[in-house]
């Protein structure tokens, strides 16, 4: 299979994260992820699609893990030609009783490792004058939810750096868009009870939430060269329960 080039995902282990690494490596991409331990699904893909799948550990809020794994991403894989930002943890509780800790790491995983990895990929990105990079935000960081307050700040966050971005890397042939999703039927939205699920849905035009495959069908198209023309957007995917 003709490779469509290099992509590195993070937190790809589980949930949206696999589902995109595994349809990227359907479609021809060399991909590498990563995250703190690796899920059940890694050594099947490893069985599946051998050197063209590679998984390293590695921590989104330790600085030196990873600029290691953009390291052996770059020695083992080639050129990163793709970055998915998509490793992010949530964090329940109201702000005013939230621990600093809690808030700290929330702020660490999800918007500083994002932007420290993202400084490490683009170096070459820059220097070859090609590359796309896709943030995987979420609609809490466009409306908010109650006891999500720093999660959503980090979102919103992700949608701003996108934009900055994609100013400053345009000049270079490199876009930047970020996918913001809506309430998708993964590890984590298992823990809602019926009554907040039932709600969710009520409140969706289209009746249900979301899946992964919802998702994965916008990053193609955001790599595609369909969108060759396309940046600094941030594009929602959630049954309308934004509208």
């Amino acid at each position: 299979m003709k490779s469509n080039g290099v992509a590195l995902i993070s937190g790809g282990s589980r949930g949206l994260g696999l589902a995109m690494v595994t349809s990227l490596l359907e479609h021809g991409y060399r991909v590498a992820t990563f995250s703190r331990r690796p899920g059940e699904a890694i050594e099947r893909l490893k069985e599946k699609h051998g050197e063209r799948f590679s998984f390293f550990e590695g921590d989104m809020s330790d600085q030196a893990s990873l600029g290691s794994v953009v390291k052996r991403v770059e020695k083992d894989c080639g050129p990163i030609d793709v970055l998915i930002n998509n490793a992010g943890i949530a964090t329940d509780g109201v702000l005013a009783t939230m621990q600093p800790g809690q808030i700290e790491q929330v702020i660490a995983v999800n918007l500083t490792g994002t932007l420290l990895l993202t400084r490490l990929v683009v170096r070459q990105m820059v220097v070859r004058s090609r590359g796309s990079i896709i943030n995987i935000s979420s609609i809490i960081g466009l409306r908010g939810y109650a006891g999500l307050a720093a999660y959503s700040a980090t979102k919103a966050g992700l949608d701003g750096m996108t934009r900055g971005l994609a100013r400053e890397l345009g000049p270079r042939n490199i876009r930047v868009n970020s996918i913001a999703p809506g309430y998708l039927e993964t590890e984590m939205t298992h823990g809602l009870g019926d009554t907040q699920r039932n709600q969710i849905v009520r409140r969706t035009p289209l009746g249900r939430l979301g899946t992964p495959d919802d998702v994965v069908g916008a990053v193609h198209f955001l790599l595609s060269p369909a969108a060759g023309f396309i940046t600094g957007q941030v594009l929602t995917i959630d049954g309308g329960i934004t509208c």
